[in-house]
């Protein structure tokens, strides 16, 4: 996956930047990114550790992958920036 990553590049940012929702001193930054192959990146807490025993038994998370946590507020003001389809 890393590999996959060398080339890809952050197009735009989805949603209000962190200063317009409030933080101004750099320590609380949940961020959301539209990459240039069509993902998304996000910045947010590491959980992993915290949330892994609890995802449900449909869900799996491999070796690589982490779990993190963005606010409500950063993913409500996203929402208009991510397409529908």
């Amino acid at each position: 996956m890393h590999d996959e990553l060398s080339s890809v590049r952050i197009a735009r940012r989805i949603g209000a930047s962190p200063r317009q929702r409030g933080s101004h001193t750099g320590e609380t930054c949940p961020d959301i990114f539209e990459l240039s192959d069509g993902n998304y990146a996000i910045i947010g807490t590491e959980a992993t550790a915290a949330l892994d025993s609890h995802l449900p038994p449909d869900a799996a998370r491999a070796d690589y992958e982490r779990i993190v946590v963005i606010t409500r507020e950063t993913l409500i003001r996203a929402k208009k920036d991510i397409p529908d389809a």
